[in-house]
């Protein structure tokens, strides 16, 4: 997360956490989404960019092995003082502290939003760094009809056509399993992809790696 994204959500943690920070606020069909898809998950999670900790303290109720990720330290302190009995950690998305191959899945619900779209598969390659073999990630983004940029109640945040971000993906050595939108009147253009890490990610771990030979060259 660049410096400047960091700092605007440490302006107003608080405030975020107060209006968007309980699960009530989620809408029924992410819940179920959501908690199906770490229901059938079976190992560690990681939620990456948790914020306040509404989603890892609630899949945490629900007896998922998950822990919460953020850069923000007041999303970690709240979340801490909410959850006392949920793991959560201050740690950048783009370098997670877990090995390689060691989680089952990866929640990215709109974590992912203020990556410019050219560093947008240096996040995704790191969280396949970290899925095991077979691995998913769920990742929930503002849909819309082509890859732009728009003003967030934050900063600036992205949008992204279902069909781009699957793109995104694949090319980070994940495959789609699900796609999920919701728009029209009433909503916010809402997009949400399930994808599995896929057999040429685990093929490509486990190539040696020859940057030192390379190096000495």
């Amino acid at each position: 997360m660049p410096p400047e994204i960091r700092a605007a959500y440490a302006r107003r943690a608080a405030e975020y956490a107060e209006h968007l920070g309980l699960i009530t606020s989620v809408h029924p069909s992410d819940l179920q989404l959501v908690t199906g898809w770490a229901d059938r998950l079976d190992g560690p999670l990681i939620d990456a960019g948790c914020g306040p900790g509404q989603w890892t303290g609630y899949l945490a109720e629900r007896g998922v092995r998950i822990r919460g990720v953020d850069l923000v330290p007041g999303f970690i302190d709240h979340a801490r003082r909410a959850y006392p009995e949920v793991s959560f950690a201050i740690g950048d998305i783009g370098a997670l502290p877990e090995p390689p191959g060691t989680v089952a899945g990866v929640l990215a619900w709109y974590s992912l939003i203020h990556h410019e779209p050219k560093s947008l598969r240096d996040a995704l390659s790191e969280f396949a760094r970290v899925l095991r073999p077979g691995g998913e990630l769920l990742l929930g983004f503002f849909e819309g009809p082509v890859v732009e940029p728009f003003e967030h109640a934050i900063t600036t945040a992205y949008r992204w056509p279902p069909a781009a971000l699957s793109d995104e993906l694949r090319a980070a050595h994940y495959d789609i399993i699900e796609t999920h939108t919701r728009t029209g009147p009433g909503h916010r253009p809402h997009g949400a992809l399930r994808a599995c890490l896929s057999a040429r990610a685990d093929a490509a771990r486990s190539l040696p790696d020859t940057s030192q030979v390379e190096s000495r060259r």
